[in-house]
């Protein structure tokens, strides 16, 4: 059973979030939940070979620096999770399996074995609670009109394949994805575009649309691009380009 530890972050630890342009004025807010493959000095390496954290079970290959390209394109604000998904997920509700998963695409990850309650809340009360309430900041003031998401996927998970070469993911609000899709479209007809690909929101699959886009009223949308276009500078540019023209036409504005 997995030892109990009476804190969890430590000086050597970077923070639970991640601020980008923090003061800036723009109406436009990022976020990026899967952005780092950190994991805290007291989780060692949650009993994984390093190799295992270069893949997309510990982070979100490209995502960080997608983000970042779009967060310096309007001078936005952008929230980042520095730790590994696979410490605690930042984007699952934190009462279901795999909030911290002790299989992820087949690979067993040993340190998340027989979690005792507290270490569970520990990775709540240390990383995915501050985490939330830095996106709730960025939205509180000043006033925001959308809040985007940025993710990317594995080509194939498990045995399956997945052909889309960016999903748009929403549930509530289609006008923002539909309108985002359609740019996209229209520049590129070549791309294949997944609505609600690779997978659908519910409150069982993600926390950033029903906790702070439906819940706020925003214009939003989770963004997945397949990971396999954001692993050069040049394909993080061209996503980076596509998506910052999409964003401003949906707004009907200039970059501030």
């Amino acid at each position: 059973m997995t030892q109990v530890i009476d804190r969890l972050l430590r000086e050597v630890d970077p923070a639970p979030a991640e601020l980008i342009n923090g003061d800036s004025e723009s109406d436009i807010v990022f976020v990026c939940e899967h952005a780092g493959r950190e994991i805290p000095a007291a989780l060692g390496d949650l009993g994984l070979p390093p190799d295992k954290m270069d893949l997309h079970i510990a982070y979100d290959i490209g995502a960080a620096s997608l983000a970042r390209l779009l967060a310096d394109h309007f001078n936005a604000p952008l929230v980042m999770q520095p730790y590994s998904r696979l410490v605690i997920d930042c984007n699952r509700p934190i009462d279901v399996a795999d909030s911290i998963p002790a299989i992820s695409d087949g690979v067993t990850v040993p340190g998340n074995e027989k979690l005792m309650a507290e270490d569970r809340e520990r990775r709540v009360k240390e990383i995915f609670d501050p985490f939330q309430s830095a996106i709730t900041a960025l939205l509180d003031h000043p006033p925001r009109r959308a809040v985007f998401a940025l993710h990317s996927f594995t080509p194939v998970l498990g045995e399956d394949r997945r052909p889309w070469d960016v999903g748009f993911l929403y549930r509530n609000d289609a006008v923002t994805s539909e309108a985002l899709a359609a740019t996209i479209r229209r520049l590129d007809p070549s791309l294949s575009i997944g609505m609600n690909q690779p997978y659908t929101i519910d409150d069982t699959s993600d926390w950033f649309v029903p906790h702070h886009g439906e819940k706020r009223g925003l214009a939003h949308s989770l963004i997945e691009v397949r990971n396999d276009h954001l692993m050069s500078e040049e394909g993080l540019r061209r996503w980076a380009g596509l998506l910052s023209i999409a964003i401003t036409e949906l707004l009907g504005k200039d970059p501030t």
